[in-house]
């Protein structure tokens, strides 16, 4: 339930949510919590002050610390929006400030290793769900954060057999508000898929921005610049993102080689036939795909 009525009054879902990490994802986050109302009280934490100030005017959060102790004492709900690498510690640090019954969920793009460390580690007293919006932008941090960044998009939760059946329905409802749809899926399923659909598009436009020289054109082509418009994405968050899903990047990129290796062996034979077909299926494929732009 989103809402909890009270004398017929809609209340917000969560007194107090703590968000840690206010980047793009935790500022935008917490400026559709306070817009909504779903949350009577935002406290956003960072290291800087300067960014707590920033996103105190962009009504991101209604106050802040760069203390997260302080800010987890009395939250409810504790939102970790941090870089994949520094999730785990960062949630084992803070949850031994926060108070018995209240709920610990991250916004990682990477889940079997977070979930299972956090589960196996975590004082008994509280709850961890995973959860993952998708949604995001090339660009990074808080200047870029909007309460529209959610529009249209959809968040994956990872339960597992440990995960409270109330901290669960609390998390579902929270991004149900947020974001419009919810899928739930295991962690595992979860770190595959993300693999074929993000990691490795972002590798591949790394590589295809990284390949090329494009300096002789008065102006690049479009086709170009649609497809590597996410390597301008902040390598600093990715490699993160890479190597904490290796294993199953490592096998989307398997299954990418081979698609290369029959490209190769077309265009060498001057195969006109299997390329086409090849170039057919694919067609047919991404056509099969919903897109929200059309």
């Amino acid at each position: 339930v989103c809402w909890v009525l009270s004398a017929g009054v809609a209340m917000p879902l969560f007194k107090r949510v703590a968000i840690v990490g206010l980047g793009l994802i935790g500022g935008s986050l917490g400026m559709v919590l306070r817009r909504r109302k779903l949350a009577s009280r935002v406290i956003g934490v960072s290291r800087s002050a300067s960014t707590i100030n920033q996103a105190i005017r962009l009504g991101a959060i209604d106050q802040g610390a760069t203390e997260g102790s302080r800010a987890v004492a009395d939250a409810d709900l504790v939102v970790i929006c941090t870089p994949v690498s520094v999730i785990v510690p960062t949630a084992k640090h803070l949850a031994r400030y926060m108070k018995p019954g209240s709920i610990l969920t991250d916004v990682g793009s990477t889940k079997a290793s977070i979930v299972s460390e956090l589960q196996r580690n975590l004082p008994a007293d509280l709850a961890f769900v995973g959860a993952h919006p998708i949604a995001g932008s090339e660009k990074r941090g808080l200047a870029a954060a909007t309460h529209k960044l959610f529009d249209r998009s959809f968040c994956i939760i990872t339960p597992t057999s440990k995960t409270n059946d109330r901290s669960l329905a609390l998390i579902e409802s929270l991004w149900q508000a947020v974001a419009g749809r919810i899928s739930q899926m295991s962690p595992k399923e979860h770190d595959r898929l993300m693999a074929q659909a993000s990691h490795l598009p972002h590798l591949l436009a790394y590589a295809l921005a990284r390949a090329t020289d494009l300096s002789s054109l008065p102006e690049v082509p479009r086709s170009f610049l649609d497809m590597t418009r996410i390597a301008k994405s902040d390598p600093d968050l990715w490699d993160d993102i890479f190597l904490s899903n290796r294993s199953q990047l490592l096998e989307a990129l398997k299954r990418l080689e081979r698609q290369l290796a029959l490209l190769r062996r077309s265009l060498k034979a001057s195969h006109a036939a299997s390329l086409r077909n090849f170039c057919q299926q694919a067609k047919q494929k991404r056509e099969a795909l919903a897109d929200p732009t059309g």
